[in-house]
């Protein structure tokens, strides 16, 4: 079940591959992330000493929780992932110039997972073409509707 999404990734940047990693948070985190006032619009993921973390991800404070912490909605997480797939990313971010892109907040087994996505950024003419792609979709969606309405007549 997801709990936020980042649109903007997928209007942004081409997704190759997607990888599950879990999160490193505070008790008053998860608790704001439960609440729904979690933000991944501005965040991005970056590898530090073969580490993975994630930068700019917003979450704001309960009042009622977080009354002996002082909270930082934007501290630096860090993510958790096998070495494995960790030093394939690292592979493939420092060859190829892919970049490493939250994708989604969601629950697995009652804990808190984050999607990322290995992905290249997109041209101003790619992303018109992406828009002209859907508003196509859309468009065939509505027409094909209208044509099973009239056969039904």
């Amino acid at each position: 079940m997801s709990i936020i999404e980042n649109r903007k990734a997928f209007h942004e940047y081409f997704i190759d591959e997607r990888f599950e990693a879990g999160m490193v948070l505070q008790g008053w985190e998860v608790k704001g992330i439960r609440a729904g006032r979690a933000q991944l619009k501005e965040s991005y993921v970056v590898i530090l000493q073969g580490e993975l973390w994630l930068l700019g991800m917003h979450i704001s404070p309960l009042s009622s929780t977080s009354t002996h912490v002082l909270p930082n909605a934007t501290r630096t997480r860090k993510l958790l992932l096998k070495a494995e797939e960790i030093s394939k990313l690292i592979g493939k971010v420092e060859q190829r110039g892919f970049a490493l892109v939250p994708l989604n907040l969601h629950y697995k087994n009652g804990r808190i997972k984050i999607d990322i996505a290995l992905a290249r950024g997109k041209k101003q003419h790619d992303k018109r073409d992406t828009a002209a792609d859907k508003d196509w979709q859309r468009e065939r969606e509505r027409l094909l509707k209208h044509d099973t309405r009239r056969q039904d007549d």
